[in-house]
Parts: structure tokens; C-alpha cells; sequence
């Protein structure tokens, strides 16, 4: 099935702020509860459903390519089956309300007919699972690199998996038992009654801080953290395209949390080296050619740079200043793998400043000259170009 637009989903307009959609999410997620619809399929789905948009649309990078691309995304935040950013589709239950327990003030669940179990309507939860912290770095890249794509391996300071109790923080990765509050499911359970019926809300457990289980003697390699700080190799490739500012996510390569869990992601943030002779705009880029003027007058060839090289450009007689040359296909690819930029070539001319008396005598004689003078349809060009520009 077609997904549907996330704003739609929500019910938002595209320029909702955070906490519209944080508000219309919630009644979206109360009305489609799986404990306030048991066995109810559709409203699973829906429920999911908007837990998607919310998760994407929540967070600011995520709703900015999809602002851009649309569902027109590969499973990690490019067009066309890239490598990075979001990939939301697949969200259990636990995994919505882990992500955002905060909506519903800690894990709610409804009981229509009173109690269920002690973790919350029969649903028995599960210890939440820690995640590490992200780590972001900023990567400068050629126009060259950029133009073709380039394979990177950084090494890089991070907290990671100490191997020694596997990350666990206890003795041998065996020494901790199952918390005796919660009872190994890293909740607790308080319920009161609401105008929806009677409310479970489920907190993080104080005593194992939702772990669900409690060391008993530490790891003396990591001190109990499950984690060391060290210097990993992290080898990633960067996709032809890319631009100034763009942040590729790069999943797992973060650090690791402490007593086990899931890792961060690695945020690399694209920086553009500037490069000395090509602008860019866009997938364009752009080349300021000053011609001398018997080149403009006479035509010729000259040469000018490429992206990774050079290129012979033909000049055709009376070229006038403000024309545009565009050399097809040299500019820089769509990060979706489908179409290039083209090099524009902006001509410009060179009027000479310090001339001898013989130069000017030369020119002198060519004044009053019918060909020294523009014609209507030359002014006019040349003028709407320049209106253009200031416009």
C-alpha cells in the first residue's frame, strides 16, 4: 500500500511547530492505543502509522529531507537507495513506546475491565534498552570528492564495548542478578482512573534504572560502566553530490552505551572546501572567463578548468561580455544518481588600462568606425542580462 503523507497522517499543516505535532500526535496515539482497541488490527496500524510520522517529522534533519524527497527515500536518508539517515518502517510496540514514553507521560496502557498484569494490561514489558551517545564530526571534501564520491577511514575517539564483561559492566559479564523491584522488566506500575478509563502508567524503575537487572561486583577493567574510552577505525563512504552543511548519519558507529545496549550514530557534517577557481551553485558550477578583447573581437580558443581537469572552449568572433557558454554534463551529480550539472562559463572582457601612445593612436583610428559602435540589438541584450542580474 502507498504510504500516506506524514503531515496528512498527523492531521498538521507543513509549517506545524514542535509542539503541534507533539499534540497531535498524542491524540492520535491515545485514540489508537492498543489496549484501548485489543485485537483491533486497523488501529495498530494506525497507531504505528503515526508513531512513524511523528519520528520523522520530529525531528528536524529527518523532516527536512523529507520535506525534499518525499517517500522518495532509500532506507536510510537518500533518494533512489542511499546509505544514511532515517529508516522508520518495522517499529514494534516496544520500540514506539521507548522512543516516545514521553508523549504519554512514561509507558500508558488502558485497562477496560480492570487490572491485568503488573507490568500494564497483559503486556508484559521488557527492560528498556540503553543507547549510546552520537558523535559528530566535521568532514572537509574537495569538489573533486565531491564530484565523484569518495571511500573514507577515520580514526576516531569513542566510548566503546568493554570486551571484558561484554559490555555489561559486571565481573565476567555474569556477575548481576535480576532486579528484585521490578522484577527484571525495568518498569514499575502506578494506575489511577482518567474519563478514558482506568490508566497504567509505567515509570523507569528508580533501583536499576530500567535495566532490569543489578551488579553485584563490577568489572575492574571498566569499573562497572561497560565501556572504555578508545581509538576506533571507522571506514564509511561519502555518495557523489553531497553539499555544505548536509549531516550523514552513519548508524551504530557512535558510542556505546554503558551496561550494554545500542550504539550512537556516527554524524559526519559535510564542509566544502572552496575551490579556487569554480563556484559552485548548486549542481552547476560556475567559471568567471576574462577574455582579452581581440580574443572577444576575433574569436579564438582558450582553455579554462574543470571539476579534475581542464577543458579547450571555442570562442566565437564579436562574443560579448555577460554571454553564458555552458560546457554540458562537467558540473556535479544529483545525490539520487540521476542527472548532472552542466559548467557555465561566464565571459567577461577585458578593456586595457595603461596604454602606450602608439595603442592609442591604433585605437584612435578605429573611433568612428561603423563596427566600433553596438547596435540597438546588442545594447538591449546586453542591458536585459544586466536587469536581470539586479533583479
Amino acid at each position: 500500500m502507498e504510504k500516506r503523507d506524514y503531515y496528512e497522517v498527523l492531521g498538521v499543516s507543513k509549517t506545524a511547530t514542535a509542539d503541534e505535532l507533539k499534540k497531535a500526535y498524542r491524540k492520535l496515539a491515545l485514540k489508537y492505543h492498543p489496549d484501548k482497541n485489543p485485537g483491533d488490527k486497523e488501529a495498530e496500524e494506525k497507531f504505528k502509522e503515526a508513531a512513524e510520522a511523528y519520528d520523522v517529522l520530529s525531528d528536524a534533519d529527518k523532516r527536512a529531507k523529507y520535506d525534499q524527497f518525499g517517500h522518495n527515500m532509500g532506507p536510510q536518508g537518500f533518494p533512489g537507495g542511499g546509505s544514511y539517515g532515517y529508516s522508520t518502517g518495522g517499529m514494534s510496540m516496544d520500540d514506539i513506546f521507548s522512543a516516545f514514553g514521553d508523549i504519554f507521560g512514561g509507558h500508558v496502557h488502558f485497562d477496560m475491565g480492570g487490572f491485568g498484569s503488573a507490568t500494564g494490561g497483559g503486556r508484559r514489558a521488557r527492560p528498556r534498552q540503553n543507547r549510546g551517545d552520537d558523535l559528530r564530526i566535521t568532514l572537509k571534501l574537495s569538489l573533486e570528492d565531491i564530484a565523484n564520491g569518495v571511500s573514507k577511514t577515520l580514526k576516531l575517539k569513542a566510548f566503546c564495548k568493554d570486551e571484558h564483561c561484554n559490555g555489561t559492566g559486571a565481573k565476567d559479564g555474569t556477575s548481576f542478578t535480576t532486579c528484585p523491584t521490578c522484577h527484571g522488566t525495568g518498569t514499575v506500575t502506578r494506575a489511577h482512573q482518567t474519563f478514558l478509563g482506568m490508566q497504567q502508567v509505567q515509570a523507569v524503575c528508580p533501583d536499576c534504572n530500567g535495566e532490569g537487572k543489578i551488579i553485584n561486583e563490577k568489572c575492574h577493567y571498566c569499573n562497572g560502566t561497560g565501556v572504555e574510552h578508545r581509538e576506533q577505525t571507522v571506514s564509511f563512504n561519502i555518495p557523489a553530490g553531497v553539499s555544505d552543511g548536509m549531516t550523514l548519519t552513519i548508524k551504530g558507529k557512535g558510542n556505546a552505551p554503558m551496561h550494554g545496549g545500542i550504539n550512537g550514530d556516527l554524524l559526519v557534517v559535510i564542509e566544502e572546501i572552496k575551490h579556487p577557481e569554480l563556484i559552485r551553485d548548486g549542481n552547476d558550477v560556475v567559471y568567471n572567463l576574462m577574455l582579452d578583447f581581440p580574443t572577444a573581437a576575433l574569436g579564438g580558443s582558450v582553455e579554462v578548468p574543470t571539476i579534475g581537469g581542464r577543458a579547450r572552449l571555442k570562442i566565437a568572433p564579436g562574443t560579448q561580455p555577460g554571454k553564458i557558454l555552458r560546457l554540458r554534463g562537467k558540473g556535479l551529480p544529483s545525490t539520487d544518481g540521476y542527472g548532472k550539472g552542466d559548467e557555465l562559463i561566464n565571459v567577461m572582457v577585458y578593456v586595457p588600462e595603461n596604454l602606450t601612445d602608439e595603442e592609442k593612436n591604433e585605437i584612435e583610428k578605429l573611433r568612428n568606425s561603423p563596427n566600433m559602435q553596438p547596435t540597438a540589438s546588442v545594447k538591449d541584450r546586453i542591458f536585459s542580462k544586466l536587469r536581470h542580474i539586479f533583479d
